[in-house]
């Protein structure tokens, strides 16, 4: 099997098991402390993530003395904008939250071009704005569907755009899973933090079953989305992360009797392809080659 086959095969299974760890946490918050939720299923995560990390010999390489201010920043991001997600995730289909989410690599080539000087021509700014209207067309403000909670989904937009903005200054130097492991361990850690405000439920075998489940997802999740990255080229791999949008539609459907409506399909649809058009045209300005000589 070729490189960017297995990539894109590892990509899939990421998103799948990414959306299958959201509609987890959604259904096991409508009866458990959503924070609790959060440490239990981060508990057994973050140890399977060091265990993979300690079986690779990735463990006693650490995170790089130049990368540190990197890592924890990549981290703390990550975990700011997990409590945006969660709260917005009890309180949101599925599928828009996911389709929102969707928005992110237009929104992290808008801001490579703000923030880090990357060249962005017209045609993936224009990309990038008829996505914009894609977003707009789910959260769909002055509407009736507009609520507090899809403003909140766009916060975590930008905080993970900020996330891997801080994620491209790390060197190789750094292992992946070990970023990985703090980025879990902070995010239990807030969860911990946060479930102390609230008393904590008592989960059934069924549910203490599906928190071992949840952090099975999250484990095989980070396990293929590196994995993925590492097999085939950023260019071919990247574009089946908008299979998760297949998956929330389907889990929303299954799990939550959600169906969006029409504008929520359309919006996603928009943001989907502009984001293939955008990854395609990366693609094809990195194949071209630059002149060099002087300026």
């Amino acid at each position: 099997m070729q490189d960017n086959l297995k990539g894109a095969f590892l990509m899939m299974g990421a998103m799948a098991t990414f959306t299958m760890n959201d509609a987890a946490l959604k259904w096991l918050a409508e009866d458990l402390p959503a924070f609790q939720v959060t440490f239990l299923r981060g508990c057994v995560a973050t140890t399977l993530i060091v265990l993979l990390s300690w079986a690779m010999g990735t463990l006693g390489r650490g995170i790089a003395r130049a990368d540190r201010p990197w890592a924890f920043g990549r981290s703390a991001a990550e975990t700011a904008a997990f409590l945006p997600f969660l709260l917005a995730l009890q309180n949101m289909p599925l599928a828009n939250i996911t389709a929102i989410l969707a928005a992110l690599p237009l929104s992290i080539t808008a801001a490579g071009a703000l923030f880090l000087g990357e060249r962005v021509g017209w045609r993936r700014w224009t990309a990038i704005g008829v996505g914009l209207v894609g977003v707009l067309l789910i959260v769909r403000p002055g509407t009736e569907g507009f609520n507090a909670w899809s403003a909140v989904a766009m916060i975590t937009v930008v905080l993970a755009t900020a996330r891997d903005l801080l994620t491209r200054r790390l060197s190789r130097a750094t292992p992946s899973l070990n970023v990985a492991a703090i980025t879990a361990a902070m995010v239990t850690l807030l969860g911990l933090a946060l479930s102390l405000a609230e008393p904590w439920g008592r989960p059934t075998a069924g549910q203490g079953g599906m928190i071992l489940a949840a952090a099975g997802f999250i484990f095989a999740a980070y396990l293929c989305s590196v994995m993925a990255m590492r097999v085939g080229e950023v260019g071919a791999v990247t574009p089946f992360r908008y299979t998760s949008l297949v998956w929330a539609l389907i889990l929303g459907w299954l799990v939550f009797g959600d169906w969006p409506a029409t504008l929520t399909l359309v919006g996603a649809a928009l943001i989907a392809a502009t984001g293939l058009y955008t990854l395609w045209r990366e693609g094809r300005v990195a194949s071209v080659p630059r002149a060099v000589g002087p300026r």
